[in-house]
């Protein structure tokens, strides 16, 4: 490829950071923040130009582009490829402690001017469906805007997906460059600004020397390696959270399992208890029929030995065998047998 990635470290400062070759930086500084023709920026002083960094030894850092233009407004464009814990809260505090170092304690506040933070993305982090974001302070109910010196402005590139032939602004074109230029042959001719051909310019491999080549390899292979950890940092504490459900899943089945068995046994414990309560309940019913024969038998007897006392006084008194037939419902061989 032609151009070299604009999201790397060392590719974003050279281009944007250029103390030398500051018009691609106002350009899309203009860009971005849609300032009309009297507030369009013409000129800006670079905090931390670009500076090719030593390699070995030490702490690399490149830190974003800061820059404040004639009227003293500050300019922080900062490119963030992968999305961070509390993101939200480190850019806040980074525009506000922008804005409140611009005095010493105790300087009339009057001196403090505005700080516009640009805030490029790789990621999504706002619901609205355009990849160009502004953030300021509005009144809820009246929409006034009374606190005005911190902006934040957020490009989220993957909401980006116009074509070459869609490019219809300047914001769009500079869009286009950021996340495209790696994976282009040549300028696009609808190029007309200068600032973005300069920037174009500057991502040509074939401007680059050796030693920033070199370096910008270094922090290809340096993103990779962190990209590289995360990942297996990920991977671990996926297989952790794998060998975690495992175990828990081993647990919860010996559980099931005992319960399983102390259920069973608890089951076999009831049909043994109510095979012993039928039998019991069986044993009662056989006395109690026992008890109600032999009852049935006394009463018989019983009834018996008054039929044939009624039988004999009967007899006594002078009835017929017939009429005591009648009344006892004996038999006339079990009346005679009768002792009057």
């Amino acid at each position: 490829m032609q151009f070299v990635d604009v999201k790397n470290d060392i590719a974003f400062h050279k281009i944007f950071g250029n103390d030398n070759r500051k018009e691609a930086l106002i350009s899309f500084l203009n860009a971005v923040l849609f300032f009309n023709k009297e507030e369009k920026i013409v000129s800006v002083e670079i905090l931390n130009p670009y500076q090719l960094p030593a390699l070995k030894g030490g702490k690399v850092t490149i830190v974003d582009i800061k820059a404040k233009d004639k009227i003293g407004n500050q300019y922080i464009v900062e490119m963030q490829v992968a999305e961070i814990e509390d993101f939200d809260k480190r850019v806040l505090f980074y525009a506000s402690k922008s804005y409140s170092s611009q005095i010493e304690r105790g300087t009339d506040y009057q001196k403090l001017n505005p700080v516009f933070f640009i805030g490029i993305l790789d990621f999504e982090i706002t619901q609205n469906p355009r990849y160009l974001s502004r953030h300021k302070v509005y009144d809820m109910d009246t929409g006034e805007n009374v606190i005005k010196d911190i902006e934040f402005n957020f490009i989220e590139l993957p909401k980006f997906n116009k074509t070459e032939d869609e490019l219809t602004t300047i914001i769009d074109q500079w869009v286009y460059f950021i996340k495209n230029a790696e994976n282009l042959e040549l300028t696009p001719t609808s190029v007309k600004d200068k600032g973005l051909k300069n920037a174009y310019e500057d991502a040509s491999k074939f401007s680059w020397t050796t030693k920033e080549l070199e370096a910008y390899d270094y922090f290809l292979m340096r993103e990779q390696d962190i990209k590289g950890r995360w990942s297996l940092a990920t991977k671990r504490a996926l297989e952790k959270v794998e060998k975690e459900k495992a175990k828990l899943l081993k647990q919860k089945e010996k559980a099931e399992k005992a319960l399983s068995r102390q259920k069973g046994k608890a089951e076999k414990e009831l049909s043994k208890e109510k095979e012993l309560a039928k039998k019991e309940l069986a044993k009662e019913k056989e006395l109690a029929k026992k008890q109600l024969a032999q009852e049935k038998e006394l009463a018989k007897k019983e009834l018996s030995k008054n039929t044939i006392k009624i039988a004999q006084s009967l007899l006594k008194a002078g009835f017929s065998l017939e009429d005591v037939q009648t009344h006892t419902q004996l038999s006339a061989e079990e009346i005679k047998k009768l002792d009057i």
